[in-house]
């Protein structure tokens, strides 16, 4: 088999079959296929497109290049939960606890943020003390013992996906729905689960700008999935602003917290019963969404959920206390975002949000940058607030003067107003089942 041939079919719209697209993948990763040949296919691929054979395929292919959890020692139905990345998007830490609560074992695996969205290994590694690098018979253990685990994504997990994904970005070819999907969902698929939720973010703080690419992308990691024999479904949720007020690390840990003690913003709140409610119907606990909701509103209402969550955190070695102590946020230097002008916030680029907390500190420009919990900032206003003159907008945290006003200028172009009220839109945009 040749990869010139390969090439040039793709290139004229061809198909390629399973045999030829499992050559591909395990003759790249044995290095026997150069970078040039690769990237010559992946541009061919962007402009020609994957049907959807193809496009399984290649996700079964980047699953099976490296390790397959196995996750059959563990009882009962194991549902993942996965999202495209977003602003405040701290959902996994009150999602994971308060589902665990009610019975359905949660056995994670998560990645670190880089560029304007955060990573829930970086959110929890902000608390003293708590462990990502839980060895496989652990990480098991824990989940049978309390109900739940999460632990940092192994090297040797779609190993042929984080080299392709190396590859798409320095080539210009992300931006592909067959590509975006194989490379999510072979990362699901070897995680090990019964069933996958997906939570499809779309607006000016996700991948997927408008609904329409968000709802197709939802439709093609959903094929995969059942086409996979896992159960999958997606929740395609709103983006447009940053999912409760705190962005940032450490600030994001806290608004959890409160989310588990009862005292949560409400988006979030909405956005985690949601998702809940999918999860514990895929693993039997409840028959219907509504019956899902219920239960899961009961485990916050009466401290199940953060009792859960404070046993999770011990057993990986965090001080749950640490969160509630003044060291938990503790910067030199705090200021606001004074609005200059009257009227309705109407927009907000979460983007530049997401930005002004990386710049701030709490963020990664490249992978190798290291970065400070404590920093971020909290929305004081969010869209359809009114706001006068001279008030705060936005708190913001820093440690480096420089840092502080870089995060600040970035966050200044993030707002816009309007004369009249604004609605905004609702939060659940569409499920794709």
């Amino acid at each position: 088999m040749l990869m010139v041939d390969l090439i040039k079919a793709k290139r004229d719209g061809g198909v390629l079959n399973k045999e030829e697209i499992t050559f591909i993948v395990s003759e790249y990763i044995k290095g026997k296929i150069p970078d040039y040949q690769v990237s010559a296919l992946l541009m061919a691929i962007y402009f020609k497109g994957l049907n959807k054979e193809e496009t399984l395929d290649l996700t079964l292919a980047m699953k099976d290049s490296g390790d397959v959890l196995d996750l059959s020692g563990i009882k009962g139905v194991k549902v993942d939960k996965h999202s495209t990345g977003g602003v405040g998007d701290k959902t996994t830490l009150v999602l994971a606890p308060m589902v665990a609560s009610i019975g359905v074992p949660v056995a994670k695996m998560s990645g670190r943020g880089l560029g304007h969205t955060g990573g829930t290994i970086d959110k929890l590694e902000s608390i003293r003390g708590f462990r990502t690098d839980l060895g496989e018979r652990e990480f098991i253990a824990n989940v049978n013992n309390i109900g739940i685990a999460l632990m940092g994504q192994t090297k040797d997990l779609a190993p042929a996906d984080k080299k392709l994904y190396a590859l798409r970005d320095v080539t210009a070819t992300v931006d592909n729905m067959s590509l975006i999907a194989s490379s999510v969902m072979s990362k699901k698929l070897a995680a090990g689960s019964d069933g996958i939720v997906l939570d499809v973010t779309c607006g000016s703080g996700a991948f997927m700008k408008n609904y329409e690419d968000a709802k197709a992308l939802a439709e093609e990691m959903v094929s995969i999935g059942k086409m996979s024999k896992k159960k999958t479904i997606a929740v395609i949720s709103d983006m447009n602003e940053p999912l409760g007020r705190a962005v940032g690390n450490a600030l994001e840990v806290r608004e959890a917290v409160n989310a588990l003690k009862g005292q949560g913003e409400e988006d979030l709140l909405t956005l985690c019963y949601e998702l809940g409610s999918y999860m514990v119907m895929m693993a039997g606990i409840c028959e219907t969404k509504e019956e899902g909701k219920e239960r899961l509103k009961e485990a916050i209402g009466d401290g199940r959920a953060y009792d859960k969550f404070e046993e999770f955190v011990k057993a990986q070695g965090g001080d749950a206390d640490f969160i509630d102590s003044e060291d938990f946020i503790k910067t030199s230097i705090k200021g606001d975002l004074i609005a200059e002008e009257e009227g309705y916030i109407s927009s907000i680029n979460c983007e530049d949000v997401g930005n002004a907390s990386l710049l701030l500190g709490g963020g990664r420009r490249s992978k190798e940058d290291s970065i400070d919990p404590s920093v971020g900032l909290v929305l004081n206003k969010k869209l359809g607030d009114p706001v006068k003159k001279g008030e705060s907008i936005a708190t913001l945290y820093a440690n480096d003067s420089c840092k502080y006003n870089e995060g600040l200028e970035r966050l200044k172009g993030a707002f816009k107003y309007s004369e009249r009220p604004f609605v905004k839109e609702k939060l659940i945009k569409g499920i794709v089942e």
